[in-house]
This record gives C-alpha cells, sequence and structure tokens, in this order.
C-alpha cells in the first residue's frame, strides 16, 4: 500500500497515525522454511539482511505476512547510510556488517497471521491482530512494534520531530480501511524546513552549456565549507541569466571541506563533474529529510539571499532538529 504527500495531518475522525521511519520499506514474509524480504521495488532485500531473515525464521510462527521498515540504529538514531552500505557488496562484507550494525523491522501492519488472510479487513482489526501477535513474540530480536495513536496532537509531535535522523515523517491511514496493495490509500506528511547556503559550484545540464543544479554548501566547526546537497527548480527562462552570473564566479575554491562527486560506487562520470565557483551567493532552500549531515532529496529553490553573508550559513542550522527520543526509547532502540 502507497503515499500520496498532503500538506497537512488530517482533522476528520476516522484517522491512524504512525511515524514515518527512515529506512528502507519492507514486505517480510514467512511460509514454512522460506523467508523472503520484499522491497518497494519487488525486489528481494533478503541476502542484505540475513539477520532478519535468521530472525523471522526463528518464530514460532510458519506462516506470516508483515509490513514493515527496515532501520539501522546507530547512535541516537536511524542511519540511513548504514542502510545503503548493505546494498551491493560481497556476502561476507554483509556478515560483517550485520554483526557490526545490525538492523531491526520496525512493523506497522500485519496482512496474515499463521491462519487468517487479514488484507480484507478494515486497520482497527488488522492492527489489533498485529499487537496480540506482539504480544505473543514477546522480545523476539530483530522486531519492534509501530507505535501508533488516534490522537492528531501526539501525532503532531512526531512531525515536529521528523527529519533529523530518524522519522521522516508521519504517516495517516484510514481505520476503516482494508488493505489496499498497489494503491495510495495513505498519506505522508513531513515536516518542511528552511535552510540558507552557499553555492559552492554548479553542474551544467546534460548536453548543454546552460546550468542545470546548483550544489549547495554549508561551514561547519572549522570553517570549511562542505557540500550538503543541490536544487535543481531552475525555470527555462531563468537558466541563461543564471548561467551568465554563475560564470563570472568560477574559479574560486568550491567547496574546501567535503566535496561533491567523492567517488563511490554510485558514482557516475557526470556525478563528478562540476563547476566550482567563489563563495558569494547565499541561497534559501526547503528540504524535508537530512542524514549523515546532508539532504537527503533536492531541495526546493525558494529565493536568493543577497542580505546574508555567506560565512553565516553553518551546519548549525541542520543540528537544531531534535530527535524523537521518546519514540526511540520506546522501541528499545
Amino acid at each position: 500500500m502507497e503515499a500520496r504527500q498532503v500538506d497537512e495531518l488530517p482533522r476528520d475522525k476516522g484517522w491512524q497515525f504512525e511515524p514515518k521511519w527512515d529506512g528502507f520499506r519492507c514486505l517480510a514474509s514467512r511460509d514454512g522454511a522460506k523467508v523472503e524480504l520484499m522491497g518497494r521495488s519487488g525486489k528481494s532485500l533478503a541476502r542484505y539482511f540475513p539477520e532478519i531473515v535468521a530472525a523471522l525464521g526463528r518464530l514460532p510462527l510458519r506462516r506470516l505476512t508483515l509490513d514493515g521498515e527496515l532501520v539501522i540504529p546507530v547512535g541516537k538514531g536511524l542511519s540511513f547510510d548504514a542502510l545503503q552500505m548493505r546494498l551491493h557488496p560481497a556476502a561476507s562484507r554483509i556478515a560483517t556488517l550485520s554483526a557490526e550494525t545490525p538492523a531491526l523491522l520496525i512493523v506497522f501492519d500485519a496482512l496474515r497471521t499463521p491462519d487468517v488472510d487479514l488484507t480484507g479487513l478494515p486497520l482497527s482489526e488488522r492492527r489489533a491482530a498485529l499487537e496480540k501477535l506482539f504480544t505473543r513474540l514477546a522480545d523476539a530480536p530483530h522486531l519492534r512494534l509501530s507505535p501508533a495513536t488516534t490522537w492528531r496532537a501526539e501525532a503532531s509531535r512526531w512531525l515536529a520531530r521528523a527529519g533529523g535522523g530518524a522519522l521522516d515523517g508521519v504517516v495517516a491511514k484510514r481505520l476503516d480501511e482494508p488493505y489496499r496493495a498497489g494503491e495510495r490509500a495513505m498519506l505522508k506528511i513531513k515536516c518542511l524546513r528552511t535552510a540558507d547556503c552557499v553555492v559552492g559550484g554548479f553542474r551544467y545540464a546534460t548536453g548543454a552549456k546552460e546550468v542545470g543544479s546548483l550544489l549547495l554548501g554549508l561551514y561547519d566547526d572549522q570553517g570549511l565549507l562542505d557540500h550538503v546537497g543541490f536544487t535543481s527548480a531552475i525555470s527555462d527562462a531563468e537558466r541563461p541569466a543564471l548561467t551568465r552570473k554563475l560564470d563570472k564566479l568560477r574559479g574560486g575554491p568550491g567547496f574546501t571541506g567535503d566535496a561533491p562527486g567523492g567517488p563511490s560506487r554510485w558514482s557516475t562520470d557526470r556525478s563528478s563533474q562540476w563547476e566550482p565557483l567563489k563563495s558569494k551567493l547565499v541561497v534559501e532552500v526547503q528540504y524535508d529529510h537530512v542524514t549523515g549531515g546532508r539532504f537527503r532529496h533536492g531541495t526546493r529553490f525558494v529565493r536568493w539571499r543577497p542580505d546574508k553573508l555567506p560565512k553565516q550559513c553553518t551546519m548549525e542550522q541542520l543540528q537544531r532538529e531534535a530527535r524523537p527520543s521518546r519514540l526511540m526509547r520506546e522501541l528499545r532502540l
């Protein structure tokens, strides 16, 4: 079941709210000796999370299907970078990572229990069955029951804590609806914030000599400009003038700390090609999530900030975000 994004939490009655965890969405199933972890892409994630497969295989239930989120706790939050490190490496490396940074499956829905297909039941009944299931499972390793509430005020408190390393927002589901696989039958609400960033460089658009995206930077505690993300929300009408403006600033130091296009298994030739700029321009952007000191997704251009000095654009803007500490404690993360 998919979600569509909306601007605010619904105000009418009949909704269940859940934290939107910062991980990999996963359908976890067991049928006898066979255990599967299916990602949203339809591809199996089982080989990348052997500790979860083993945990499901040890359950006293030989048949079940759960909907949840694969996460990896690191420090006081959840690490999306640690999740990504699980993808593609050799089996020996996965085994090492699963021991060093073990994953959890945070479960928020039940599609099947040993003898019952729950997908046609309303969420209120599925949730009751899920809570009963977790009472039976007691302290099963690597499995956690996600909190849920019907109180909008509680969901608002969760939303205020989203975006800083554990929560990605809040999901709202109708209590009276069945599990509608493949449909956008849920609502997702994210806490959108803004930050003032230095334009430390840019990339040309593919096959063109006009700007395609602006590379964003923030100064760290040592006064170095670290690359934190990008924005590509530039209209076609603005590109020629903006390209001329940026061309005049080329040749600067660009990013003096972490730079874009560093080597990784996800890098491409194009991702390493960028033009450094003198640190003169400041732009305000809107973002939804930060992980590892960087914007997870592309940001939305809000406005230029000629009134702000580049040196005023520091990492402190991102570090103000609150951790959802109570929720983390409830889940024993």
